[in-house]
């Protein structure tokens, strides 16, 4: 069964299978010959016409009717129609060409280049994707630690890993780091690391839901599952907190399974760099060539503008006029499940005996350390997680907080506590006391 989807939220792919080599080839040849030129002729209009406005003093009236004068539109269009036929008469068939010549690549699966490259077009372009049913659009998959597609029969705990925008499941390890899934495997027999990859440019509410029933099918096929625990990085951790949330209005059976909740740099009250973006379009778009770039900015995924203010409910959205949405915070509050323990780790860029108040709103370059934190001057929005269930890591920055082994330590004490270690280590040397007197195994 296909993740549904909520309200007129379109999802194109009606099954789980992840995109080959050739839909990927596929997918780019329709990406520079479909309709998603028309958010480039849009730009290229707009460029167009602050040149006329900022080099030659017309207004912005007299702007759009120069525009339309037939020949300087038949002009532009021609223009636009060999760019656009480039695409349809070199670049689509050239691609199409290779896929004819070697058909294998219809089931090779990705490499991780190419896992990268549309793990990076779904966070910028997803619902483009989405919309014009393009190949590349990811399914939501869930992948073993070793990289394959998770297959047979699970038992006992599983840990969920969900990562963040432009990013895919190979990104929680790296030659330096065996990361979270390495350090927590280590601690004791049982556990099954799974790692979810989605398309990340679909609405943080959208994808929520989608976790939610992932995540409900899973114990449903696997009923010997005894616990779920969440990590999620940056927008994996709104995505993880608004599957909590519409599982927990469904009644889903696997809520009652979840115990931990870590969120690792996760924008729970919104993201400063998306945040700046808006205001660069909002408030500096009156002035001369400015207006350019608010068009540029504009051009970004449903799933980035959640980040703005931190959104996982769709009454978040839903009801917006324009797309981007408003300024004003307008979230709905989404409170965590009191049966869940909840773990929020922020990183910061700044080192722990110099303190700068810039670098602490910075934080890790792209999330504050409040917002990791949900710390908020409302109460009403504040995540009310114990200090104990809080840490900062000093010189980590957003691209490392998810694999560091400093992170993986701490998510390992707080699963773990060293307390409980020492009891079970002493109980099973007993154990063994006694089986050494008794003949009898007990372990």
């Amino acid at each position: 069964m296909p993740s549904l989807t909520p309200l007129h939220e379109t999802y194109c792919r009606w099954d789980r299978t992840p995109p080959s080599q050739a839909d990927v080839l596929e997918g780019l040849a329709q990406l520079v010959t479909t309709r998603l030129n028309d958010v480039m002729q849009e730009l290229i209009q707009a460029i167009q016409r602050e040149i006329l406005i900022s080099m030659f003093g017309m207004s912005e009236q007299r702007s759009k009717k120069l525009q339309k004068i037939p020949y300087i539109d038949k002009l532009y269009q021609l223009s636009f129609d060999t760019l656009l036929n480039y695409g349809n008469y070199l670049l689509a068939p050239g691609l199409r060409q290779i896929i004819e010549k070697y058909p294998k690549l219809h089931d090779k699966p990705l490499t991780p280049t190419l896992h990268f490259l549309v793990g990076v077009l779904n966070g910028v372009l997803g619902d483009y994707l989405l919309k014009y049913q393009n190949p590349m659009a990811l399914p939501m998959v869930l992948y073993d630690h070793y990289g394959g597609l998770q297959k047979g029969d699970l038992s006992g705990r599983v840990v969920i890993f969900v990562h963040g925008l432009c990013m895919n499941h190979l990104d929680w390890s790296n030659t330096q780091y065996g990361g979270i899934g390495e350090k927590l495997l280590a601690q004791r027999g049982n556990n099954t690391m799974l790692y979810l990859n989605y398309n990340s440019g679909r609405r943080i509410s959208a994808n929520g839901r989608s976790l939610s029933h992932t995540l409900e099918d899973l114990i449903r096929r696997n009923p010997r599952i005894t616990s779920i625990d969440l990590i999620g990085h940056s927008m994996g951790g709104l995505v993880s907190r608004s599957a909590l949330f519409y599982g927990k209005q469904n009644m889903y059976q696997w809520i009652h399974l979840t115990e931990n909740l870590v969120c690792l740099g996760s924008p729970h009250h919104g993201a400063v760099l998306e945040r700046f973006g808006f205001i660069l379009q909002d408030k500096l778009g009156h002035f001369p060539f400015v207006k350019i770039i608010r068009h540029i900015v504009n051009i970004r995924s449903n799933g980035i503008l959640d980040l703005r203010y931190g959104s996982v409910r769709d009454d978040d959205w839903e009801h917006n006029h324009a797309r981007i949405g408003g300024m004003d915070d307008n979230r709905k509050p989404a409170p965590l499940p009191k049966h869940i323990n909840t773990y929020l780790v922020a990183g910061t860029i700044e080192y722990e005996n110099k303190k700068n108040r810039t670098l602490k709103v910075l934080g890790d370059y792209l999330v504050s350390v409040e917002s990791a934190l949900g710390e908020h001057p409302n109460p009403r929005f504040q995540l009310k997680v114990p200090e104990s269930h809080k840490a900062i890591f000093y010189g980590l920055s957003h691209f490392e907080i998810h694999y560091h082994s400093s992170v993986a330590e701490q998510i390992a004490k707080w699963f773990y506590p060293p307390q409980n270690e020492q009891v079970k280590e002493e109980v099973h040397e007993y154990l063994m006391q006694l089986e050494d007197l008794s003949g009898i195994a007990l372990t």
